[in-house]
């Protein structure tokens, strides 16, 4: 009888289903605040990343604010939202654009598979594109695992996909 391997995915991906219902809330907020009646600020979202316009940049920081409390309230981590530079718009008006972090960067997965090898567990780490397989034949070593690479102060978020 051949033992069995088990095995997760650690990926590093904003559900962008929440991304459009935090655009949704932020947007309806802006529409009602007293101090951005008659103005032109507004938040477009194309199902990929947003475009926030205002008059000047005060009013676009309020603006970002507005966006960021949604999506804070939506479990959207901060480390994921990624702000643009602040450009000039039309007439009297300024933009930026805000994307989202999809997957984990080479570099970044790399290190992290180093990093559980030197934790000493009986698993085998393995990058995939942006994401990262592990591997082992003890569902227990699987579950620390996760448990460290939780417990790690990355700079993205990560979840843990795929446990078999």
């Amino acid at each position: 009888m051949a033992t069995q391997e088990f095995s997760f995915d650690i990926v590093s991906e904003v559900d962008l289903n929440e991304v459009k219902n935090a655009h949704n809330q932020a947007a309806k907020e802006l529409e009602h605040r007293y101090d951005f009646r008659g103005s032109n600020a507004k938040i477009e979202f194309d199902g990929k990343a947003m475009k926030l316009t205002a008059e000047d940049e005060f009013r676009l920081g309020q603006v970002r604010d507005i966006v960021f409390s949604k999506l804070v309230k939506r479990e959207i981590d901060p480390k994921m939202v990624e702000y643009g530079k602040i450009e000039p718009g039309a007439g009297v008006s300024v933009h930026q654009s805000v994307t989202f972090k999809q997957g984990i960067a080479q570099d970044h997965a790399k290190s992290l598979a180093k990093q559980i090898k030197d934790k000493g567990l009986k698993v085998h780490a393995q990058v995939q594109g942006e994401q990262l397989r592990v591997s082992g034949k003890s569902k227990d070593d699987l579950q620390k695992t996760i448990q460290f690479v939780k417990s790690l102060d990355l700079p993205y978020s990560v979840s843990c996909t795929n446990f078999r």
